[in-house]
């Protein structure tokens, strides 16, 4: 099976892990809607939606970079009216983009919790709400739709909540937008899975983890990969919606249980665990 064709429309995907997902689905053929705010290069923070979609389409893929704040409606809207005219629909949501901020209660802005549930949870919420149309077009047309959301699996213990209470509860929004759109959405044969990272994953979100170096980290591929089984996997099978997926459980399960490759610094022995696992 192959993305060839199809059309992805990614949250955030200037850099890291949605880029990562972009380039591999473009290695396919696929149309790539790269919708993200950085239009400008920012020394401390490398890549705008003009870079990335030239990554893209050197990886093989189209590429449509939009100028998106996932938080506004109409922004959000007209970004999938557009990416559906041009490549005549949408068939795969990416929700990528999130915000964090790793502080507990009293060093917690409002300005950075109101932040992280703009981006985190409106931002997943309205994303998918706005691409559920082209969606279940997508799956009249028999086109295996799937929206997948870089999130992490659902646990109500308090120690994955007590040091970063707002940030916990803004990531797990993002899940619980996938536990219940995946039911919801069963009857129109679009699959509704999280992805989430085994171990730390080296991208510019790293900056605001302490203490965290190369050694300790995978490179995005791991995850690009993952996601990309993932959306080649039947959206109409059973057990293939409603997911929190671990990238290591799904590789394994496709028989690649040597991840070496993906290290950062190879050999590691210190690789690190990534939040709420």
């Amino acid at each position: 099976m192959t993305l060839k064709g199809k059309t992805l429309f990614i949250s955030g995907g200037s850099r890291g892990i949605g880029l990562a997902i972009a380039k591999r689905a473009a290695a396919d053929g696929a149309n790539i809607v790269i919708a993200a705010k950085t239009i400008e290069a920012n020394p401390k923070l490398p890549g705008t939606i003009y870079s990335a979609a030239k990554e893209i389409e050197d990886a093989g893929g189209q590429c449509l970079p939009l100028q998106v704040d996932i938080r506004e409606e109409d922004q959000v809207v007209a970004a999938a009216r557009k990416a559906a005219e041009i490549y005549g629909g949408i068939d795969i949501l990416i929700n990528n983009a999130s915000a964090i901020n790793l502080t507990p209660t009293e060093a917690t802005a409002m300005k950075r919790f109101d932040l992280m549930f703009g981006v985190n949870v409106r931002g997943t919420f309205l994303c998918t709400q706005a691409m559920l149309p082209y969606l279940k077009k997508s799956a009249e047309q028999g086109r295996n739709p799937h929206i997948l959301t870089l999130s992490p699996p659902l646990s109500m213990a308090a120690k994955w909540f007590a040091p970063h209470v707002a940030y916990t509860m803004a990531k797990y929004g993002m899940s619980m937008c996938v536990l219940g759109h995946a039911e919801e959405f069963k009857p129109y044969g679009i699959a509704v899975n999280a992805l989430w990272p085994r171990t730390v994953i080296q991208t510019a979100a790293l900056q605001m983890i302490p203490g965290i170096k190369p050694e300790h980290c995978r490179k995005t591929d791991i995850l690009s990969d993952t996601a990309h089984l993932i959306l080649m996997s039947d959206a109409r099978a059973l057990g293939n919606t409603g997911n929190f997926y671990i990238d290591e459980d799904v590789l394994a399960k496709h028989g690649v249980t040597d991840l070496e490759k993906y290290s950062v610094v190879p050999g590691s022995k210190t690789l690190m665990p990534d939040l709420f696992l």
